[in-house]
């Protein structure tokens, strides 16, 4: 080991205060390594400088911070900080008394720290656990669901809309107000000149619905919300919908997609990031590209070969996908992300955005019309 390496080591283990003794100054990318360790292991210090303020009793810093030390440290070195941010920051005593956990608030920064720490959570908890994240996903499930299945069944039935429907199925309410002019005072009703319904209900996949999920820390929040959508969408038999999650490795969840809790527990929040490697793997799942919409969400951090990934991104654009980046689906707003990747995308025909949970089931249903989703995003995106 050079000294050089040495002397930065030792200015990480012993912070701030030591730059000036080290000599050593530290590049951007050890300053992010620092914050993570400051965050443990400066937090409620009595004396010197703080380098900073700690986790306190923040969910989203708290999930942001475990996927950060996934991606600086090894795992052997995770799971040391792990337990020792458990005894340090107080999560111990949540972790370990499941009467404690089942009677907390439950919301979504809430099971994005619980999945964070699925791995080093007692097993006498765990089931208590799986049903704080039930009863948050059953709310969400509540407020979300029927309205996605109402706007992309009527999306997809709309876009079967004909002049010539049978019987059972003509739109009464839409020929009615198409036809008010033809109405006739002797018989005292409308006499219908156009009929306006929908073509022969078709039960087979009209639609091919891709979700990929990047776990990274920062987008905890989103996993959870795109998990349930993933099988609300799973759930309307007229789209085929596959859900994968992705960091430097690639997770088909897609077997899961009948329960959102089974989902969420299957992702591993933190680590690095292959969006690449991701791309390759929802292509593979392309067998209509044309009526395939593609929807990645990720804050757009590469870790992997930027140029493939832009290259994917064109490939996939020109075989027909709809694809679209979200950079949060979150109801706290834009995370971090990478403005030069998204901008890269955009000038390929991906456009790339934050969206809430609640305008959600609108953007899908403009997908699965072919809407320009740059238009509606400039609409309907505040």
């Amino acid at each position: 080991m050079s000294s050089e390496e040495r002397l930065r080591r030792w200015r990480l283990v012993l912070g701030a205060e030591a730059e000036e003794e080290t000599g050593t100054a530290l590049s951007k990318a050890d300053r992010s390594v620092d914050a993570a360790l400051a965050a443990l292991y400066d937090a409620g210090e009595s004396s010197g400088t703080q380098r900073a303020a700690g986790l306190g009793s923040s969910a989203p810093r708290v999930a942001r911070w475990l996927g950060d030390i996934r991606q600086y440290f090894p795992s052997t070195v995770v799971q040391v900080m792990q337990r020792d941010a458990a005894e340090r920051l107080g999560i111990t005593r949540m972790l370990m008394e499941p009467e404690l956990l089942g009677a907390v608030e439950p919301d979504v920064h809430l099971v994005s720290t619980l999945l964070a720490l699925n791995e080093v959570m007692p097993e006498e908890t765990k089931q208590t656990a799986r049903e704080v994240v039930g009863r948050v996903v059953a709310e969400l499930e509540a407020r979300l669901a029927e309205r996605t299945r109402a706007a992309v069944t009527g999306a997809l039935d709309r876009a079967g809309r004909t002049s010539r429907p049978r019987h059972s199925d003509i739109d009464w309410d839409r020929t009615i107000r198409a036809n008010l002019k033809h109405f006739s005072p002797a018989l005292g009703t409308i006499v219908p000149d156009r009929l306006v319904g929908y073509a022969r209900r078709n039960h087979s996949v009209q639609r091919d619905i891709v979700l990929a999920i990047d776990q990274s820390g920062s987008m905890a929040e989103s996993v959870v919300y795109a998990s349930l959508f993933g099988a609300v969408l799973g759930s309307i038999r007229t789209l085929r919908t596959s859900l994968v999650v992705f960091d430097t490795a690639v997770v088909d969840l897609t077997d899961q997609l009948e329960d959102p809790v089974d989902v969420l527990f299957g992702t591993q929040l933190g680590g690095g990031t292959d969006i690449n490697r991701a791309l390759a793997y929802c292509e593979d799942l392309i067998t209509k590209p044309a009526d395939t919409v593609l929807v990645l969400i990720s804050d757009l951090y590469e870790g992997g070969v930027r140029e493939e990934l832009l290259r994917r991104a064109r490939s996939l654009v020109e075989s027909g996908v709809q694809v679209i980046a979200l950079l949060a689906l979150a109801d706290s707003g834009t995370p971090s992300y990478d403005a030069e990747n998204a901008a890269a995308l955009a000038g390929l025909g991906v456009p790339a955005f934050a969206c809430t949970p609640d305008q959600f089931p609108d953007l899908m249903a403009a997908a699965i019309r072919h809407e320009d989703i740059t238009t509606w995003a400039a609409t309907n995106i505040i």
